[in-house]
């Protein structure tokens, strides 16, 4: 199903209620929507393979972008909101974007990717005006509501957070079905795992430019559902909203889960929870203690899952199978999964070492890497692909994450990938070398933390970790820089200048048998 079958069956039911307002988009009003967005993608000029991307906050009308590249046959392409103008343009301009719609609310940033990007030819401004751009609401009400004559199926080209350089687009190709046949795939897992139907009442707690949210919400529309959206996360408004909107199934990170868990029982106490019956989470392992108190406190309603966006591949656990085997993520319920040693050698069960899942169908590529491309297989299968997790298995086959293979920062359930901090911050004139990794933080998992050997004639302390921080802010998203720096008289690295950046971070994470907080 798609929205354009659900807007003939029931066009009054609410397909996106904005959790803080209550306002509402229907069925109808989006599928009307959704379809002038696609014409006037059509009357720019973009054929299917071309490409869209969104900078938006969490607003009902995201979705409306989202479908009408979907029924259009386009690559669509979320960008964080909180990248810099530099970042965000350099994933439009790798994409090849078309049209861009951006929200008012980001104009400040938004305002210079004209200049930054100039192969996108359209650029659409909504919840505000924004300096070069066109008005959104003018341009749709110029369309007409219909759908086009061909609606093929188009997809996601989300970008994957790596450990070294740019971020890369995941690239797969298109169906060539029509989106009245293929939208069935795009809530695969949530149909057949979580039970999404007509009857869901969504609520999505997330940044929706997250591959997560925007899946989620996009598997509850094709299945006829309501999609329940915070404008961003709070504790206490979650709890209200799950009560308010009688909310049946939720997505979360292990970092909501702490902070819920901090608030004071008196606040957290007293909502009426009856309706929630499914709680999923993933992005991050989530600590022992903090799932056995979620479990003790909702109810045997939490379902851990492990992917990527890569991977045809998924482990799960529901709350019974995860208290048999306390701190899985899952086992295989999708793709077959294998561990291997750094030769791919399968291990046996309880052996740490690389996580693959052999897949089928479906294959994806790095957009312009081939080199990365490669490097996410397995040296002799190719149908076998890595996020860069190492793991073990046990005798029941319930994976265990034990370590990264890269540094890659999760921070919140966000990834961050220390190379691009560390190639800004080796640009200040005060520093001579540095180093960037996560440390171990009690609510967000990991924070990031720099450690700075710095140049001649610079002093270390506290004023420079200051500065050296404000410059990483000039420069880089927020949630990217360091949270605090450390001085060094001098890095560990060998002649060839191989970094033992594991020489520093173990120094955070003393013997812990885990890596992953």
């Amino acid at each position: 199903m798609y929205p354009g079958i659900w807007a003939r069956k029931f066009p009054q039911k609410a397909a996106f209620i904005d959790a803080a307002s209550g306002a509402t988009v229907s069925y109808g009003e989006f599928d009307a929507r959704s379809n002038r967005l696609a014409q006037l993608m059509w009357q720019r000029g973009l054929r299917p393979g071309g490409h869209v991307a969104l900078f938006m906050e969490n607003d009902l009308r995201f979705f409306e972008g989202i479908w009408a590249a979907l029924r259009s046959g386009l690559y669509v392409t979320p960008i964080n909101r909180y990248l810099t103008a530099e970042e965000a343009a350099y994933i439009l301009n790798d994409c090849e974007a078309q049209l861009l719609v951006a929200s008012g609310t980001l104009a400040g940033v938004a305002r210079e990717l004209p200049r930054l990007a100039p192969r996108c030819h359209t650029w659409l401004a909504i919840n505000g005006a924004i300096e070069g751009y066109e008005d959104y609401e003018a341009q749709l009400a110029a369309q007409p509501a219909q759908p086009l004559a061909a609606e093929p199926e188009g997809r996601f080209m989300l970008y994957s957070s790596g450990t070294t350089g740019r971020p890369k687009g995941i690239l797969r190709p298109l169906s060539g079905l029509p989106i009245s046949e293929g939208a069935a795939q795009l809530a695969g897992p949530q149909r057949t795992l979580w039970g999404f139907d007509e009857d869901t009442v969504f609520l999505s707690t997330a940044p929706l430019y997250h591959s997560a949210p925007t899946g989620f919400g996009v598997a509850a529309t094709v299945q006829g559902g309501t999609v329940v959206v915070m404008p961003r996360f709070e504790e206490i408004e979650a709890l209200r909203a799950i009560e308010r909107f009688r909310i049946t199934h939720s997505q979360w990170v292990p970092t909501m889960f702490v902070r819920l868990l901090k608030r004071p029982l008196a606040e957290r106490s007293g909502f009426d929870l009856s309706s929630h019956r499914v709680a999923v989470h993933g992005a991050a392992p989530c600590p022992v203690v903090v799932k056995q108190q979620m479990i003790e406190w909702w109810g045997p309603i939490l379902y851990e899952y492990y992917s990527g966006s890569e991977l045809h591949g998924l482990t799960h656990c529901d709350s019974r199978e995860w208290l048999a085997h306390p701190g899985t993520v899952g086992k295989a319920v999708m793709g077959i999964l294998h561990v291997c040693d750094e030769e791919g050698r399968e291990l046996p069960p309880g052996e740490s070492g690389l996580v693959y899942f052999e897949q089928s169908g479906n294959p994806f590529e790095y957009h312009k890497d081939a080199d990365k491309t490669r490097s996410a297989r397995h040296p002799q299968h190719g149908n076998w692909s890595a996020l860069g997790d190492v793991g073990h298995v046990d005798a029941d086959g319930f994976l265990y994450l034990t370590d990264r293979a890269t540094f890659m920062i999760i921070s919140g359930g966000v990834n961050i990938y220390p190379q691009e901090i560390e190639d800004r911050l080796v640009l200040h004139p005060a520093v001579a070398d540095v180093a960037v990794f996560g440390v171990p933080d009690p609510e967000m998992g990991e924070a990031v933390k720099a450690v700075v050997q710095a140049a001649p004639g610079a002093t270390p302390g506290d004023a420079l970790a200051a500065e050296l921080i404000g410059y990483a802010r000039e420069h880089l998203a927020h949630y990217k820089c360091p949270r605090s720096i450390d001085f060094v008289d001098e890095l560990p690295r060998l002649p060839t200048g191989k970094l033992y950046k594991r020489i520093l971070r173990d120094r955070y994470w003393g013997n812990a048998g885990s890596r992953i907080v």
